[in-house]
């Protein structure tokens, strides 16, 4: 219990106590963990157990998150640990999501992390791969440092925080949100009990407090990808986070439990174009690896403005000179967070 860290967000029961991190809000009685397995009451006490018990840790282009209206180009360092709060049954990275974390798991420090990244050569920092709610307080301790020496702080998440611990993070500097929209409330087949409106009204408050938001929709095949659950994500989008917020429509594929089919590309194409005639103006079809699908033109005069393949950048057009970027052709302004980075490579290994 010594090595353990104290836990910021909860709250004191009867014989029990109450994580306060993401909208499970658990009831832990002494001795157990909540659902994501990272959090445990310990006499009374609330204790986060996965606490900087990293599951990875490279150097990723800001791309693959997805994100393509924030520091373009640029690299972070992405880190995980272990653990999920949702369990999605087609989750690519279950070997790390569906693990809980173990005390005899090695530790590694928020400026042993700082160090890594200056020695990468990175621009930020994303908290990544699983989702990085459980990991709550290590994010939140990293984050000021970060920040104070340069850095950026971005989340690819599920977005099933409780406004508290959104917030929180928000306040700290987290400013970049990559985050999944699992599917609508009628969807039966998976995640049933999850209340798809949180991810919006958590979206929309981020927005509210100065970060930039980017959201992603795996279409999956028979489960999300019906006809009024497209609907209610797109009126959604557009109600809670306006036409400006980028809208990432991605193929799925077979992993772990779930094995409908991969999603087809006339399905793909059939959502993106539905999302553009409704009104949102950025919109991408991710996971084909299709250039023509990831490139931003303009709302207004349909320039190609930023080329992308292979998660880089390979053109960029916008007019930065004054202050903000523009297209080239007829001045509209398109949403930018940070600074574009030119002629950065990066190779995977």
């Amino acid at each position: 219990m010594s090595s353990l860290k104290v836990a910021r967000l909860w709250s004191k029961l009867d014989g029990s106590v109450r994580c306060g991190v993401c909208e499970n809000r658990c009831e832990i009685r002494d001795g157990s963990t909540g659902i994501c397995g990272n959090y445990v009451n310990i006499g009374g006490t609330l204790y986060h157990l996965g606490y900087g018990r990293l599951s990875a840790v490279e150097s990723r282009p800001i791309e693959i998150k997805p994100l393509f209206h924030y520091w373009p180009n640029s690299t972070a360092l992405t880190f995980s640990t272990w653990g999920c709060n949702l369990y999605c049954p087609w989750c690519q990275n279950y070997h790390l999501s569906f693990r809980r974390p173990k005390e005899s798991d090695e530790v590694v420090s928020v400026d042993e992390l700082l160090r890594m990244a200056k020695a990468f050569g990175d621009e930020g920092f994303s908290a990544s791969f699983n989702e990085p709610t459980v990991n709550y307080d290590y994010i939140l301790d990293l984050t000021p440092k970060a920040v104070k020496e340069g850095f950026y702080v971005m989340m690819v998440t599920n977005g099933y925080l409780t406004k508290d611990s959104l917030e929180e993070l928000v306040l700290a500097g987290v400013d970049g949100w990559s985050i999944d929209v699992k599917g609508c409330p009628q969807m039966k087949k998976a995640l049933p009990r999850v209340d798809h409106t949180v991810v919006f009204r958590n979206a929309r408050r981020v927005l509210d407090l100065g970060g930039h938001v980017e959201m992603v929709y795996l279409v999956v095949t028979n489960t999300n990808d019906f006809d009024e659950c497209v609907d209610w994500i797109i009126n959604n989008h557009l109600n809670f986070l306006g036409p400006k917020v980028p809208l990432h429509v991605n193929k799925y594929y077979p992993a772990h439990m779930w094995r409908e089919p991969p999603t087809p590309t006339n399905v793909l194409l059939s959502i993106a174009e539905k999302a553009r005639k409704a009104g949102i103006e950025f919109v991408y079809v991710g996971n084909l690896h299709n250039p023509e699908l990831e490139s931003t033109k303009c709302p207004k005069c349909g320039k190609v403005l930023i080329v992308r393949s292979g998660y880089r950048v390979t053109e960029f057009y916008l007019d930065s000179s004054c202050g903000r970027f523009r297209c080239p052709r007829c001045g509209y302004e398109v949403p930018i967070r940070g600074r574009y980075i030119p002629h950065k490579k990066y190779y995977f290994l």
